[in-house]
């Protein structure tokens, strides 16, 4: 067991605040009564979780995900399914035909903290944006469908501390490289 000190880590794609806004309004009318919300500020749509992380690796994380292949452009994350995932109770966004660009993205990240040894259970990544947590109804009746559409230009790195998110680091989907 290292006895460094230890950061909660994921990579995510967040969300604007409108979309954010606009997400908790739709969550508020689905009136729940169970469950714990997710605070409206944290909402994001997970890349990879990477869990408990020594804090003097953080700077060769981010070297490693700086040189992941990125999509080459602007990401569209159609958000338009309420599922509950009864395992982890949680009650969450998906889309139903998840884009390949975020697949792809989300893989290379993966492969790209191999090297660092993440000890988290791998499980098959399933783009999702998590409403609430400790769920454990069925889906609740919407009075509309969702439909959210998530735009990206880049995705970071984040801090998991008291319920709070912070971004430690991010980078742009599309290269800004020089070539001319």
């Amino acid at each position: 067991m290292s006895t460094e000190p230890q950061s909660r880590l994921f990579f995510a794609i967040g969300c604007s605040t409108p979309l954010k806004k606009e997400i908790s309004r739709w969550r508020t009318s689905l009136s729940l009564r169970v469950g714990r919300p997710v605070p409206t500020a944290n909402f994001h749509l997970t890349l990879l979780f990477l869990g408990s992380v020594d804090k003097a690796k953080i700077a060769d994380l981010c070297t490693a995900a700086s040189n992941v292949k990125v999509p080459e452009r602007k990401l569209t994350v159609l958000l338009n399914r309420l599922e509950v995932w009864r395992k982890s109770g949680a009650l969450v966004l998906t889309p139903e035909n998840p884009p390949q660009e975020v697949m792809r993205l989300a893989y290379a990240l993966e492969q790209s903290m191999l090297p660092f040894g993440n000890d988290q259970e791998q499980k098959e990544f399933r783009p999702h944006l998590t409403l609430a947590r400790d769920y454990r109804l069925p889906v609740p009746e919407a009075p509309d469908e969702p439909a959210f559409m998530l735009r990206a230009d880049r995705f970071g790195l984040y801090q998991s501390s008291k319920g709070e998110y912070r971004l430690i680091a991010e980078w742009p989907l599309v290269s800004t490289g020089g070539e001319a």
